[in-house]
């Protein structure tokens, strides 16, 4: 279902089979077997031969992908992560770096903190916005919070061209 030009209602892969996100194996099997004797596309007297898809072959493929994914436990927890998360709006965070792992650049009055994306951009995040969150970074990469009792402190990056984060772990350089 479409409800603006760029927003679009798609069901979960729970729904798709029409069983409960903390169904059992079992009740996943029965419901998909079920749902693919129903949408099958014998039973509509179609193929899949047909270059366009019809919306009964769309919604046995459906079902099948439901069943590929939810049926091995690895996938459906990858599955269910991203469910959690897309409801959530929690960022997916592709990798924790430090400040170590930056590139340093330093010029007369910053200091520019750059770590590869592999789009081939950066994630990048500099002294003056570090100094907003009262850390502060030295030419040399020494980091020194100033107003905290904690040792560490983190930020989330995003890559200057993709879609890609990181967070960056601060320890304070002892």
């Amino acid at each position: 279902m479409v409800l603006g030009s760029n927003i679009s209602i798609q069901k979960t892969l729970y729904e798709v089979l029409s069983v409960s996100e903390d169904a059992t194996y079992d009740e996943i099997r029965v419901a998909y077997k079920s749902a693919a004797l129903n949408t099958h596309p014998d039973k509509a007297h179609t193929t899949l031969e047909s270059s366009v898809p019809s919306s009964e072959q769309k919604e046995f493929l459906s079902v099948q992908k439901a069943w590929e994914i939810l049926r091995h436990p690895a996938s459906r927890a990858d599955y269910d992560k991203q469910l959690q998360s897309s409801r959530q709006n929690i960022e997916i965070i592709a990798s924790e770096i430090e400040v170590g792992d930056m590139i340093i650049e330093s010029t007369a009055d910053t200091v520019e903190l750059l770590y590869p994306c592999r789009c081939g951009d950066y994630f990048s995040i500099t002294s003056c916005e570090l100094g907003e969150m009262g850390i502060s970074v030295s030419g040399d990469g020494e980091v020194e919070q100033q107003a905290s009792d904690s040792a560490s402190a983190s930020v989330v990056l995003g890559c200057g061209s993709c879609s890609l984060k990181v967070r960056l772990v601060i320890n304070e350089t002892p």
